[in-house]
């Protein structure tokens, strides 16, 4: 192996997820391969024990700048580590791509595990709150100016189905969208047979065809994740209003302190769904973006998603620990919001 370049390099798109996911993207093909005797159990073995050993992250990112690709420095590793009458089982039929989008479809089906129940627990806040305050009368505001009499009950309905929307869009696009990639080195692989067995031992569906340059299932993943960050921050964005002094019909249950201002405290939670909600756009249309590949591998355009979709997945794990935190602990002043309404 060559010693690592001594370079800056930016941050990777896997910093966050230090090989773990092309690791067993590797591990699954290897195991596929071999319950349909494409290779010998033994080489399958091999390999899955390969892709448990410890690799130097950053040594392999960097080299990974090298080749425009992180796989090519991650194959050559796993190859040193087995003997070498099973090299050639290793990676094939894949290529760089296959591995990459495959590895992005596993850690965004297991993020989207984790943030589905929180939205739940979302709805379930947001039903309590409409169970003891929901007829509480409430002045509405339309273009921020004070409006027509309502109900609390109106406003949080609102937020309700937002919220379930987002999680109704999330759930399709895990049972539908999340696909393995499996195309080969032009992206013409017609093996349906290793396509479904490498799908099922990953828990991802198996596509029709391989999906190199067309990419509406990370369009419609980008797009699920950017509405369910955006739907949160509505929510913060109504009780940051809501909460001014000059308001106070809501309050933060943990609010955040000020460093200059001993006394003053900030509706920290909503503030920062605020906050996500303003880097996801950018990122949605990187994706978007990318939509037009050039033939059979695009050149620039395929690799500028990874970072991308990684980037709306984190947020949107984080939007939905802090909306749940919200909602569960917000504490509502009806006495406010007859004053504000009376007055």
């Amino acid at each position: 192996m060559r010693p690592t370049p001594r370079r800056y390099f930016s941050p990777s798109p896997w910093d966050d997820d230090p090989l773990g996911t092309l690791l067993e993207t590797e591990a699954a093909l290897a195991r596929a391969k071999a319950k349909l005797g494409r290779i010998p159990q033994a080489a399958a073995d091999a390999i899955v024990r390969a892709t448990q050993q410890r690799y130097d992250y950053n040594e392999v990112r960097d080299f990974g700048e090298e080749h425009a690709t992180i796989v090519v420095p991650l194959v050559e590793r796993l190859r040193s580590q087995l003997p070498q009458e099973y090299h050639q089982y290793l990676h094939k039929p894949a290529t760089s791509q296959d591995i990459i989008d495959t590895a992005l479809m596993l850690q965004a089906s297991r993020n989207i595990g984790l943030t589905v129940p929180l939205l739940d627990r979302c709805v379930t806040a947001v039903r309590g709150l409409a169970t003891e305050f929901g007829e509480t009368p409430q002045r509405a505001r339309t273009l921020l100016q004070p409006a027509l009499p309502s109900t609390f009950g109106n406003l949080l309905a609102s937020w309700q189905s937002a919220v379930e929307d987002a999680r109704a869009r999330l759930a399709t696009v895990h049972k539908q969208s999340l696909a393995v990639q499996l195309g080969g080195p032009i992206g013409d692989l017609d093996d349906p047979e290793l396509v479904r067995a490498f799908a099922a031992e990953l828990g991802l569906t198996a596509p029709e065809r391989p999906w190199h340059t067309v990419r509406t299932r990370v369009v419609d993943l980008a797009t699920a994740l950017g509405l369910t960050i955006g739907a949160l921050a509505k929510i913060g964005v109504d009780v940051i209003t809501l909460s001014q002094p000059e308001l106070g019909e809501l309050e933060e249950g943990a609010l955040g302190y000020s460093s200059s201002m001993p006394d003053k405290r900030n509706p920290a939670r909503s503030v920062q769904l605020v906050a996500l909600a303003q880097r996801a756009p950018g990122l949605v249309a990187t994706v978007f973006s990318a939509l037009p590949q050039e033939l059979h591998r695009a050149a620039g355009r395929w690799q500028s998603e990874d970072a991308a979709v990684r980037d709306l997945l984190v947020l949107t794990g984080k939007a939905a620990h802090h909306a749940v935190t919200l909602l569960e602990g917000l504490k509502v002043a009806p006495d406010r919001m007859k004053a504000n309404l009376d007055g």
